[in-house]
């Protein structure tokens, strides 16, 4: 893995974020991937779980399907040894599309890839920026 390939992921994780489609989610994953929505949480085991933690089955530690148009979001590598990565972002959220920006969030994703470039771990950390 290396910081082009890295974005290139990222990239494509936050458009499977904007359309929900399942191949588009599942292209990014392991067959055995450890999703972890929180670094406290159980993690959501394999592929298939995880595309359906997206999709909306309730999944411990997972938020609600976010409603097409609501949000946006940037990530970018801000480490990357081996097949680890490192990356930060934001994630900003309207009420209704077009909206105003109601809330933004701070992530940090700690990420394991396999040779073939899917993420095999996954762990999110974020923070609500307060408002002002």
């Amino acid at each position: 893995m290396d910081h082009s390939a890295a974005q290139d992921w990222l990239d494509r994780y936050v458009a499977a974020w904007l359309t929900y489609e399942a191949d588009l989610i599942g292209d990014l994953f392991s067959e055995d991937v450890t999703y972890r929505y929180h670094p406290y949480d159980a993690p959501v085991v394999g592929r298939e779980a995880v595309v359906a933690s997206w999709l909306g089955e309730p999944t411990p530690g997972a938020s609600s399907r976010d409603a097409m148009g609501t949000y946006e979001a940037s990530y970018a590598p801000v480490a990357v040894d081996g097949d680890v990565v490192v990356a930060a972002g934001t994630s900003s959220y309207r009420d209704v599309p077009d909206g105003p920006v109601v809330k933004v969030f701070d992530n940090c994703f700690v990420m394991r890839f396999d040779v073939a470039g899917r993420c095999k771990e996954f762990t999110e950390f974020y923070m609500q920026r307060p408002a002002g």
